[in-house]
């Protein structure tokens, strides 16, 4: 069976609501998954602007989440992450989500949800090259969700 991720927010492909940015609430989506494969140790979770103008930008960067864990709330706080998660840093510098805004036309948003069959040990506040390079070869599966975001008025 197939690895699936999926929000209750949006449809993959489709508008992120303006709730999960920093035009409404900057809410984190709630997200659900299953099809964990056997033999995983831990999930890592990547929400990435596809579209940034220079590079792909990190909004939330999550790792060493259990593999028997099989979503996260909407707005999940630090604490309420299933015990053991890590949370890496977003292209901001900062342990937390970000939610989409882009300055210009409409960009994809993309969440990666990756089964590892290791646990990420060693790491403090990494970046998500670290996580991507330790991670090489330990990837067993891979989940995508893709969510859609125009340029919004601040507020």
């Amino acid at each position: 069976m197939a690895m699936i991720l999926e929000s209750a927010a949006f449809e993959n492909g489709g508008n992120i609501p303006i709730p999960y940015t920093p035009v409404g609430e900057d809410l984190s989506p709630p997200l659900e998954w299953s099809g964990v494969p056997e033999g995983a140790e831990s999930l890592v979770l990547i929400v990435e602007d596809r579209d940034a103008p220079f590079d792909e930008q990190v909004h939330w960067l999550l790792y060493n989440i259990p593999a028997d864990a099989e979503g996260l709330a909407e707005a999940v706080a630090k604490i309420e992450l299933p015990q053991g998660t890590e949370i890496g840093l977003n292209d901001w510098g900062l342990q937390e989500y970000g939610g989409p805004c882009p300055t210009d036309g409409e960009h994809r948003y993309v969440i990666r949800l990756l089964a590892l069959d290791t646990v990420l040990h060693g790491l403090h506040q990494p970046h998500v090259a670290e996580i991507e390079m330790l991670m090489e070869d330990h990837v067993l599966a891979t989940a995508t969700l893709v969510g859609r975001c125009g340029k919004q008025p601040l507020s």
